[in-house]
């Protein structure tokens, strides 16, 4: 196994603005390795955090095999309270948008019930929010859209489906 190099704490802001530019970029891996060399030397870097987040998210739907844990793990590394309820709704979410991309036969009922979740702790963020900062609204919102306009459904009211179909 290699040994690491580590990052200079004076190269992290660029460093996270790189890891920035590599999500614009659709290129989240790079941007999740880049988080990683800035936490192993300040592992207290919100701004770090919340990228790492966002770019493991990113990847929910990639051949790159990303798990719902590893992006949840993080959320303890967050200090703030409204964060941590964003940000778990935010992967749920992204799970959500991954697993209606699959398509699969039961892809439907699991965004279903990942979208669920996400509003839940949306609700949750918007009760401890900024004043000033309707971010968790404006997810709900999106949650509730993309149930409606995908007609999702929890997987108990589909009675008449043949069985080998809900697998």
């Amino acid at each position: 196994m290699f040994k690491l190099k580590p990052l200079s704490k004076e190269a992290i802001p660029d460093a996270l603005d790189k890891a920035v530019r590599y999500r614009l970029l659709n290129d989240p891996w790079q941007a999740e390795s880049i988080c990683r060399d800035i936490l192993t030397v300040d592992p207290d870097n919100q701004h770090a955090v919340v990228t790492l987040i966002l770019s493991i998210t990113d990847q929910f739907d990639s051949k790159f095999r990303v798990s719902l844990s590893q992006a949840l793990e993080m959320l303890s590394d967050l200090k703030n309270e409204y964060q941590r309820n964003y940000y778990k709704g935010l992967i749920y979410e992204r799970q959500a948008t991954a697993a209606l991309k699959r398509a699969s036969p039961r892809s439907g009922y699991i965004a279903y019930e990942y979208l669920i979740q996400a509003m839940d702790w949306y609700d949750k963020a918007e009760k401890s929010r900024p004043i000033d900062n309707e971010e968790s609204i404006l997810r709900w919102n999106a949650c509730a859209r993309m149930i409606t306009q995908h007609k999702l459904r929890p997987a108990q009211e589909e009675r008449d489906v043949q069985p080998f179909l809900d697998i």
